[in-house]
């Protein structure tokens, strides 16, 4: 039986027969009865990687010709002690003075790609040699997970390794792996591209966040001027605004406020006079000016300024006599 990862071949030699071809008919037992596998075929060699892993098997296998045939060949297999486990996968990576391994068990056949002999054997460690490619001298360590670190290397030196699996409850061991051989790099070469990553890094990071800081101002700018546009003064007023003489003039055209002073509150009438209705040509109407002059504002009582008025010794304000007042049928004039 030829097993490897659980990959079961079972092999035999055809024996010297000079009447024809031989044919051969294998089969396997189970529920304590024998079953074909292969029947009737010429090759020599037959297929049982569908046994179940655990267990004892009896297969046996004879030879035929017409209707003779040979007597049985038993051979009691079992997949789980009797497979041989196939060498692990190994990736190398080397840095200043020490060598990054990574192992990976090796696929069960048949199974899905995730599954590996790992999944099958507990106490499932690695065998590592190492030693400075072009001599003899190997070095020997143990590893329990599927990564390792080989430190205190020389630098600039090429190292070769070679992984074996090692189950420790079985006392079994797997095929070594293929030699993996890296070079060792000098430390500064290691810090000069950890610094030049690092300032590549630190610039790309700052480029997308100016170009995100950019892109957000002009989605704010246009967002505002699109809801919320800005009122901007007409041309003539900033010409106007902007020539210095001019914004003294406006300044000073303001008269100045005097905190004494005391108003009162105004009201524009009308009113018509009795006598209107019979001489429809004679109307006192106050606020109407009877000749050329200026208009007389008309309050209830005299009222003046209390600084007096600033252009003469006259009062602003006047009253109506109060012979008018009473005969005067008011209106006001809106």
């Amino acid at each position: 039986m030829n097993s490897v990862n659980f990959k079961n071949i079972l092999q035999w030699t055809s024996p010297v027969f000079h009447k024809g071809n031989l044919t051969f008919t294998t089969q396997y037992q189970s529920y304590r009865k024998f079953q074909d596998k292969c029947k009737n075929i010429t090759s020599t060699q037959c297929d049982f990687s569908n046994l179940s892993k655990y267990g004892d098997h009896i297969l046996r296998v004879r030879s035929e010709f017409a209707d003779e045939y040979s007597d049985w060949v038993n051979i009691s297999f079992c997949p789980v002690d009797d497979t041989i486990i196939g060498p692990p996968a190994v990736q190398v990576e080397a840095l200043a003075d020490s060598l990054h391994m990574q192992f990976l068990a090796p696929q069960i056949e048949n199974e899905p790609e995730t599954w590996t002999m790992k999944n099958i054997y507990s106490s499932w460690t690695y065998n590592v040699h190492y030693w400075k490619n072009g001599t003899d001298k190997k070095f020997q360590t143990t590893l329990q997970y599927d990564f390792g670190v080989l430190r205190n290397l020389e630098p600039w030196t090429t190292y070769c390794i070679q992984v074996q699996a090692f189950l420790l409850v079985r006392n079994k061991t797997g095929e070594w792996s293929e030699p993996v051989c890296e070079q060792t790099m000098e430390e500064t070469t290691l810090s000069w591209v950890v610094a030049v990553v690092l300032i590549a890094s630190v610039f790309v990071v700052f480029l997308m966040f100016l170009g995100c800081s950019v892109s957000l101002w002009y989605i704010y700018k246009k967002t505002k001027y699109t809801f919320s546009p800005g009122n901007s003064l007409p041309q003539h007023l900033k010409e106007f605004l902007g020539n210095p003489h001019h914004s003294k003039l406006l300044f000073f055209s303001f008269p100045l406020s005097d905190e004494n002073e005391v108003f009162d509150k105004l009201s524009v009438i009308s009113e018509d006079c009795e006598s209107s209705k019979q001489n429809p040509g004679d109307s006192c109407s106050f606020g109407t000016p009877s000749g050329p002059g200026p208009p007389e504002l008309i309050s209830k009582g005299e009222t003046h300024f209390q600084g007096g008025d600033p252009y003469g010794d006259s009062p602003l304000l006047s009253s109506a006599s109060e012979g008018d007042q009473s005969d005067c049928l008011r209106k006001p004039q809106i």
